[in-house]
């Protein structure tokens, strides 16, 4: 059995390529399996948003939960993982987080990564954020959460959209310690 799982959430926020993406780029990292879980929102701004359905998107994980399965393996502190991933990350699911609130197994599955205090990476979807969106981006740093907003680099001469995606995921996936051969890095600029 391997302690090498990644729980990947995908809450309503817009732009669930992201979740999707983490996903079809973590089936390139061996040793690692994949614990989907997303919220009911998800599932709606997948239909509006990508050509994907959810039965699709649940194909790319190693394991899947319902959003409601509040007594799934990952809802407790004795299942290990290395951490959670949530991208998007609605400001919805940021308030919970920060108020310590489980309205669903995606927002219990984050509250159960800070309380083992294993790493929980927000990939936070808004924009412009007004004072509530701070104080919970900052109540959640508080409590151990990392902070990652989606935003694009440029250092790497992105391509396509598809560039700059797989870039924000490649750094948010850095906080997991995951080697990612693909990943191009900052170097010194030559002389």
């Amino acid at each position: 059995m391997t302690n090498k799982r990644l729980v990947v959430g995908i809450s309503g926020a817009s732009a669930p390529i992201f979740g999707v993406r983490t996903l079809e780029l973590m089936k390139q990292v061996e040793g690692v399996e994949t614990h989907l879980v997303y919220s009911a929102a998800a599932v709606r701004t997948i239909e509006l948003e990508t050509q994907l359905t959810i039965s699709a998107i649940q194909d790319l994980a190693d394991v899947v939960y319902e959003p409601v399965d509040i007594a799934a393996s990952i809802s407790s502190g004795s299942f290990r993982t290395m951490g959670m991933i949530i991208a998007p990350c609605s400001m919805s699911t940021l308030a919970c987080i920060a108020t310590s609130v489980s309205k669903d197994l995606l927002t219990r599955a984050a509250d159960v990564t800070l309380k083992e205090r294993r790493p929980l990476v927000l990939l936070c979807r808004e924009s412009p954020l007004h004072l509530g969106h701070l104080r919970r981006m900052a109540e959640a740093t508080e409590m151990g959460a990392v902070i990652a907003p989606p935003i694009p680099s440029f250092y790497h001469a992105p391509q396509s959209i598809d560039d700059l995606i797989n870039h924000s995921i490649g750094r948010a996936l850095d906080i997991f310690g995951l080697d990612l051969p693909w990943m191009k890095r900052w170097q010194s600029p030559s002389p």
